[in-house]
């Protein structure tokens, strides 16, 4: 079993939690808010924004060169692919960049980043990825989930959302990154102990939750 298996099977009820969230549900049925959706894609922006500063971090902290080009790749598909991708994706839903730039991070968002960033700060780079698996990761599961379900968005909404991460570009992707993470921790399993790890892996699992809770309450529109 792959550590990121043994890591969601610690901490199932959490996982499942974060994965079948009401917002996730509504989404794949095409029921959610449109005004939850471009809340979401507005923190999302920020979000991507500081998951590439830690991967910049984990470059820092690489131990070969190779830990090095592959924090180095993961920074720029967040900074030269995918932050352009929603961009773009978020002028569909009416909103420009000016508008994003000009964005609060709220609560809940700057909680989830700067434990990622605090992991890898206070133990290094195998804790760091652990506490981003979670996003990568789940994303992924969710993606594959709600495309096989039945009851999808026939209105094609979310549809575009779901086939990114349900994609095969995406899973293979995510596919590389546990392969990765054995590895590392093959290489510096002996500076934490499974549990801590678990412990950090649940908590990031935790707060990917509470990330959902934040886009089913958007703020009120101000005129």
């Amino acid at each position: 079993m792959s550590l990121f298996e043994q890591l969601k099977a610690s901490c199932q009820d959490d996982w499942d939690g974060y994965i079948r969230h009401d917002f996730v549900r509504q989404l794949g049925a095409g029921t959610l808010p449109e005004a939850c959706f471009r809340h979401y894609l507005k923190q999302d922006y920020l979000f991507l924004i500081e998951f590439a500063r830690c991967y910049a971090l984990a470059a820092v902290q690489g131990e070969t060169l190779a830990d090095i080009r592959y924090a180095k790749d993961a920074m720029g598909a967040l900074l030269d692919v995918e932050l352009d991708l929603h961009i773009a994706y978020c002028r569909d839903w009416g909103i420009n960049p000016d508008e994003l730039e000009a964005l609060e991070t709220e609560p809940a968002n700057k909680a989830y980043t700067d434990y990622v960033m605090q992991c890898g700060l206070d133990h290094g780079p195998l804790a760091l990825r652990c506490a981003l698996a979670p996003c990568g990761q789940g994303y992924g599961e969710i993606g594959s989930w709600l495309a096989a379900e039945d009851a999808l968005d026939t209105s094609g909404r979310y549809r575009s959302w779901i086939e990114m991460y349900s994609g095969k570009e995406y899973q293979d992707a995510i596919a590389v990154e546990r392969s990765y993470l054995d590895q590392l921790a093959e290489r510096q399993g002996d500076t934490l102990n499974f549990d801590q790890l678990a412990g950090i892996f649940r908590t990031a699992t935790q707060l990917e939750i509470g990330f959902w809770d934040m886009g089913m309450s958007p703020p009120p529109r101000t005129e």
